[in-house]
C-alpha cells in the first residue's frame, strides 16, 4: 500500500540476507552508546531544571516566612495600640 514501507521492508530483506554473516556489533554498541550519552545528557538537563526549581522554592518559602514574621509583628503592634486605647477610653469614661 505504502511504497515507502514496501522499499524499507525490501531493503531490509536484502541487506539481512546477504550479511548475515559479515553482520557486526560495534555499530549497534556505538548506536546504543550514543543514545545512552543523549539519554545521560537530557537527565543531567532534567536534574538541573528540578535543582534550579527547588532553589526557588525555597525562596518562594523563605520570603513567605518573612511575610509572616512581619505580618505577626505588626499585629502585635496594633493589639498593643488597641489595648492602650482602651485604657485612655477608660480613663476618660472613668473622670466623666
Amino acid at each position: 500500500e505504502n511504497p515507502q514501507l514496501i522499499s524499507i521492508d525490501k531493503t531490509d530483506l536484502a541487506s539481512s540476507e546477504g550479511s548475515q554473516s559479515l553482520y557486526k556489533p560495534e555499530p549497534l554498541e556505538k548506536v546504543i552508546n550514543e543514545m545512552n550519552k543523549e539519554i545521560m545528557n537530557l537527565l543531567s538537563k532534567y536534574a538541573h531544571i528540578l535543582s534550579e526549581r527547588a532553589a526557588m522554592d525555597a525562596s518562594y518559602v523563605q520570603e513567605l516566612d518573612g511575610i509572616l514574621k512581619e505580618a505577626k509583628t505588626i499585629e502585635n503592634h496594633l493589639k498593643q495600640k488597641r489595648e492602650s486605647l482602651k485604657q485612655r477610653l477608660n480613663v476618660i469614661a472613668n473622670t466623666l
